[in-house]
C-alpha cells in the first residue's frame, strides 16, 4: 500500500508540474505503478492511438492490479499472438469524452445510484458509489475502485483502478 500511494504522489506531482502538455499516455508511463500497464498498450500497439486527440477517459489499473489477475494472464496476453484479445481489454479501459469525476459523480446521481458508460472496445461499465468511492463493476460482476481521479492530460483524464475490469 505503500508502494502505491507513493506511486500515487509521484504521478500527481508529474501531472500537475507538467500542466495539461502531457497525454494520457505521457502520464502513465510517468508513474513507476502503471509500467504493467505500459507495456500493455506497447504491446497492443495503442500507443499511437491514445496520443491522438481524444479525448480519453482512461480507467488506468495499477501494477498492483495486474498482480490480481491469475497467475501468467498478463505474460500470455503480452504475447504477439495475443494482440486482439489485450487490445480488447485494454480499450475496455477507455472511454470516448473526458468524464471527470464531478461528471461521473455527477452521471451515477442522475441515474439513481448507477451510470452505464460505452467504452471503446463496445462494452460496458457500469459506475457507482459505495461508501463515497467511485467503484466500477465489469460485464462479468467483476469490481473496480478508483484510487486516484481527476489525473488531467492534453487528451483526456486518467483515473487510476484497484482491480482489472474484463470484458464479456
Amino acid at each position: 500500500m505503500k508502494n502505491l500511494f507513493l506511486g500515487f504522489i509521484a504521478l500527481v506531482i508529474s501531472s500537475t508540474s507538467y500542466g495539461q502538455t502531457k497525454d494520457v499516455v505521457d502520464i502513465a508511463i510517468g508513474s513507476a505503478d502503471h509500467t504493467t500497464l505500459v507495456a500493455a498498450v506497447k504491446a497492443a500497439d495503442l500507443v499511437s492511438t491514445l496520443k491522438s486527440a481524444g479525448p480519453f477517459t482512461v480507467f488506468a489499473p495499477t501494477n498492483a492490479a495486474f498482480d490480481k489477475l491469475p497467475n501468467g494472464t498478463v505474460a500470455t496476453l503480452l504475447k504477439p499472438e495475443n494482440k486482439g484479445q489485450l487490445a480488447k481489454i485494454l480499450t475496455y479501459h477507455v472511454v470516448a469524452g473526458n468524464l471527470d469525476a464531478a461528471s461521473v459523480v455527477a452521471a451515477i446521481k442522475a441515474g439513481n445510484g448507477k451510470a452505464v458508460v460505452t467504452t471503446v472496445s463496445g462494452g460496458k461499465l457500469t459506475a457507482s458509489l459505495d461508501n463515497n468511492k467511485v467503484m466500477l463493476t465489469d460485464e462479468a460482476g467483476n469490481t473496480a475502485y478508483v484510487v486516484a481521479a481527476d489525473l488531467k492530460g492534453s487528451n483526456g483524464v486518467v483515473h487510476v483502478i484497484d482491480s482489472v475490469v474484463l470484458p464479456k
